[in-house]
Order: C-alpha cells, then sequence, then structure tokens
C-alpha cells in the first residue's frame, strides 16, 4: 500500500523505480504541479527543489518563454525522423551551439539522453581511429571519482568503487582507470600510463571541475589544462563530459572555459532543455569530424537514435539558450554561490563531515560514511525542502532563478537536519 493518491496507489505495483530496492522503504511523494522553484504536492505542500530535478531546471519550472516554444512546436510539428530529414529547430540549435562553444567545437550529434550523448561520443572516438585506418585503439582512460552514465559503455569508464555499477564487473569490457592529475606527481603518474597504454586508448574522458553523481568531487582547471597537454603528447582524443556541468552551473557557460582550452568532443545534455524534455548531444571539433568526411559508407558514423533532435526537445533548448543569452544568469550564479558559502559554513563542524565545499551553484556537505539517504530526503521533505542526498554527500544544485530566501530556506534546512543527526 502506498501513502498518496488513488493513480499512486493503483500504480504502484506496476512501476519499476529508480535507485531504490523494490521491498519495503518509503513511496515516493507525489507531485501534482511545478510552480517556479517549486515542486507542488497532491497534499498540497510545496517543497522548494534543492537539486532541479537532477541539475536540469535551471531557469525553474513552467518558464513561460520555454513553454510557449513548446506549445508553439507541439501544434506545428511534434516530432519528425532525423534520417533523411531536416527541420529548422534542430538546425538552428546546433549553429547555436556551435557558435557558443569555444573553439572548433563545430559539429553537433543529437540523442535524448546524457548517458547515450557520452556513448555517442565513445563511439566517434573508435572509428575516428578506424577512419584514420589505425586499428586496435578502442580503450577508454577516465578517473576514480567519475559518473557518465548507467548504460553498459558508460558504466565501463564509471570508477567501479562509487557504489552503482560493481554489480557489473566483468560483464562490460575493463577500461584504464586512473588518478585525476591534481598535481605534478599525479601527471607524471599519467604521462607513465599513456606512455605505456597510449597506443590502445582512443580518448580521456573526464567530468571538468566537477565529477557530479560520482560524489560531487572537485578539481581546479590547472586539471584540464594538463589533461590537454598529455592528450597531445600522446595523441590521444580528450573528451569532456560537461552534462553536469554545462550551461552555467560552474560560473561559466560550460566549464572547459575556465581552463581556456576546448576538448576534441564534449557531451551535453540535462539543462540543454531548461529541464523540460530529454535531449542531448555530442558536439566533435574539426579534427574529429575530418575522419568522417568521406563518400565512402563504411565511414559514416552509424547511429541514430529514434528520437534525436526531436522538435519539441529542439524547441524547448532554443528557447533555454534565448534566456542564457538575455538573462543575467553569471549574476545568478554569483548571487547562489555566495548564499551557499555562508548557508552551509555551519555544515562543517558537525560531526561526521570532511568537507564543505562550493563551487558556482553547487554546494556539498561531504561525510566520511555514507548517509540515510532515505530517511534524511524525508526529514528535508517535513520543512518544506526537496534534497535527495547520495551515498556520502548531501548537495544542493538549485534552479539558477532562486531568489534569496528561498536559497537561504534551503540551507537553513539542510544545515538544521544536518545539524540534529543523520
Amino acid at each position: 500500500m502506498t501513502d498518496g493518491p488513488v493513480w499512486l496507489e493503483d500504480g504502484a505495483p506496476f512501476v519499476w523505480r529508480p535507485y531504490q530496492a523494490m521491498l519495503g522503504g518509503a513511496p515516493p511523494l507525489a507531485v501534482a504541479r511545478t510552480e517556479g522553484v517549486r515542486l507542488v504536492l497532491d497534499d498540497g505542500r510545496a517543497l522548494i527543489d534543492g537539486i532541479a530535478s537532477w541539475w536540469t531546471a535551471c531557469h525553474g519550472y513552467n518558464h513561460p518563454h520555454i513553454v510557449s516554444a513548446i506549445q508553439a512546436q507541439a501544434a506545428r510539428m511534434p516530432h519528425v525522423m532525423f534520417g533523411g530529414l531536416a527541420h529548422e529547430g534542430a538546425y538552428r540549435l546546433a549553429a547555436r551551439l556551435a557558435r557558443m562553444l569555444p573553439g572548433e567545437l563545430n559539429h553537433v550529434f543529437f540523442a535524448d539522453s546524457g548517458s547515450v550523448a557520452v556513448e555517442i561520443a565513445m563511439k566517434m572516438a573508435v572509428q575516428y581511429w578506424l577512419n584514420r585506418g589505425v586499428s586496435g585503439r578502442s580503450l577508454f582512460l577516465s578517473f576514480r571519482g567519475g559518473y557518465h552514465g548507467d548504460t553498459l559503455a558508460t558504466m565501463s569508464v564509471c570508477d567501479p568503487d562509487e557504489g552503482m555499477h560493481w554489480l557489473f564487473r566483468g560483464v562490460f569490457p575493463d577500461q584504464v582507470l586512473a588518478d585525476l592529475p591534481l598535481n605534478d606527481a599525479n601527471e607524471a603518474m599519467l604521462d607513465a600510463i599513456l606512455t605505456d597504454r597510449g597506443p590502445r586508448i582512443a580518448a580521456i574522458l573526464v567530468e571538468p571541475l566537477i565529477q557530479g553523481a560520482g560524489g560531487m568531487i572537485f578539481h581546479d582547471a590547472g586539471v584540464l589544462k594538463r589533461l590537454r597537454r598529455l592528450a597531445d603528447k600522446h595523441d590521444v582524443l580528450l573528451i569532456f563530459d560537461e552534462i553536469f556541468t554545462g550551461f552555467g552551473r560552474t560560473g561559466t557557460l560550460f566549464a572547459m572555459e575556465t581552463a581556456g582550452i576546448e576538448p576534441d568532443i564534449v557531451t551535453l545534455s540535462k539543462a540543454l532543455t531548461g529541464g523540460t524534455l530529454p535531449l542531448s548531444c555530442a558536439v566533435a571539433n574539426e579534427r574529429v569530424f575530418s575522419a568522417f568526411l568521406s563518400a565512402d559508407p563504411s565511414k559514416a558514423l552509424m547511429h541514430g537514435p529514434t528520437f534525436m533532435a526531436n522538435p519539441l526537445a529542439c524547441a524547448a533548448a532554443n528557447a533555454s539558450l534565448d534566456l542564457f543569452e538575455t538573462g543575467d544568469w553569471q549574476g545568478d550564479v554569483a548571487r547562489i554561490e555566495r548564499g551557499l558559502r555562508l548557508g552551509l559554513e555551519p555544515c562543517r563542524t558537525l560531526s561526521g563531515v570532511v568537507d564543505v565545499r562550493v563551487r558556482g551553484a553547487t554546494g556539498v556537505v561531504a561525510f566520511e560514511t555514507s548517509v540515510d539517504v532515505q530517511g534524511l530526503t524525508h526529514q528535508f521533505a517535513v520543512r518544506g525542502c526537496w534534497i535527495r542526498p547520495m551515498r556520502k554527500v548531501v548537495y544542493l544544485t538549485p534552479p539558477l532563478v532562486i531568489v534569496d530566501e528561498d536559497l537561504a530556506l534551503l540551507t537553513g534546512v539542510l544545515a538544521q537536519t544536518l545539524g540534529q543527526g543523520r
């Protein structure tokens, strides 16, 4: 039995929930509608969303400009296949992304989820070498603390010890796992790995500045510069997974801008549509794309998700980019960063806390051991906030439009609840 509306009770036996055991535990909260930065529950309570629906709702919910664009597109053309057909929204969006991204990241391949975008980037990297007549480069170098998705290929490049995918060891191919080059010593070790295994590695894959679902682990721009230097030295491709960090979360539109460098491929999703519809892409530079410029069908990228470049999603994404182009999102991120630093600082002295860290519109309280995710989520909700911890961290990634009063309420509830035990 569930504790909620009739539809929740009737449907519960048939819905397979993500990231939770199927027996025991509290039922999910029933959401009736969304308003601004709030989730309005079926029972009438309104929760401030402290994690922007897994970091997607950057402009808040129900933004009129995005809603209007989706409605207009739905009336005109909700979907057409992208194989052999084209539509204005996708072509406009690709051109805009190419102009926004630094350097030669100009070639946009659309998909419908972040995991799929990473798989496409991996497929691009392997085929890049094959199209150039180089065989044997099928491995990827990724990093401890990293997370790149839940599909089979992306699981292979996640940290196997980060908690989600350890059951699948041996199912997918072993990749090359290393520590991030945080300093000269780490860079030297990574250099040695690439010297030894470089001829088998297709690409280096990293989340720039913040490793997200692997534990909200921060690193500085120097890491990205070291990776670009090593990739060039050993002639391997460099892929940035900006699915979490892209679109303002770290203080620049894309995290890579902090380092002043560009990867060979970047993946984008989540906030791309302002958290309204599924859409993702892998964007390649001229170097990678040039390997596919051929009339030979065997050199084509044989990939095409059914809903790639969905017109509704492209309309939402174009509207979201309008808001980034016209709004003061940089001022909002700076304001949120100040509020997070101030509001989370009291957590530093709590029992079991090993770190409190803030970057842009992301604030993290890290514990030495795992927290009670279900119990804390319930306590936060009782106090009017939607905050969902993961493993050893309790974090906030609020919508970029959140006002100071709501942000203070989020940080206050978080600090108060943690102070009462976890």
